[in-house]
């Protein structure tokens, strides 16, 4: 069964608001990330929801590691509240979306999926991912281990992605990053996003 969505899903593509030119989008953070959640359907308000719930458990300057890793232009916390009440704010916006309409179903099936039986891939491609910032690849490595595989990975790609053209991929990373996308049943347009910075041989 595939995911609702074949695109990325959930925090991370929250954290893709945070371009260049997300100020015209609204006039704080929390106002882009409700504006975003107004547009969006149930399934992908619950995914950001459990993704806010799980980091919630890392410490705080984890979360801004992450946070300005999978984001192009993060807003800096100081104006958002630090890294654990910007993850706390996003997961009350979810909460209001939600509690706003009808009833909601849970996620289900591949939706639900965490990737736990990912673990060890995930972490190795974390790891070999050198030209990324040991603190970055420490706070993915934290996330894989006590949020969950999937949402790890998710950041990894939105990070690899960030952090071009600084990080490239060799064509057995990318194999790799694709068969742990495959195993997490995500949909055709998550994993090929870094496909462009593969080298070419």
């Amino acid at each position: 069964m595939a995911r609702f969505d074949p695109f990325d899903f959930g925090v991370t593509n929250v954290m893709g608001l945070f371009h260049q030119d997300w100020i015209y989008d609204g006039d704080t953070a929390a106002d882009v990330v409700a504006k975003y959640l107004a547009q969006s359907q149930d399934e992908e308000v619950l995914a950001v929801r459990r993704d806010a719930r799980l980091l919630a458990v890392l410490p705080s300057a984890t979360l801004e590691v992450l946070w300005e890793a999978g984001s192009q232009y993060m807003p800096a916390f100081h104006l958002v509240g630090g890294g654990a009440e910007w993850t706390h704010t996003v997961a009350g916006l979810c909460e209001a979306r939600l509690s706003a309409g009808a009833e909601v179903h849970a996620l289900t099936g591949a939706d639900a999926e965490e990737g736990a039986a990912c673990l060890d891939a995930v972490v190795a491609e974390i790891e070999a991912v050198r030209l990324l910032p040991a603190e970055v690849r420490s706070a993915l490595t934290e996330c894989a281990r006590r949020c969950s595989p999937d949402l790890a990975f998710r950041v990894l790609l939105r990070a690899v992605r960030c952090a071009s053209p600084e990080v490239s991929l060799t064509p057995a990373q990318y194999a790799r990053m694709e068969a742990i996308g495959s195993a997490l049943q995500y949909g055709e347009f998550v994993v090929d996003t870094v496909e462009y910075l593969v080298e070419e041989a």
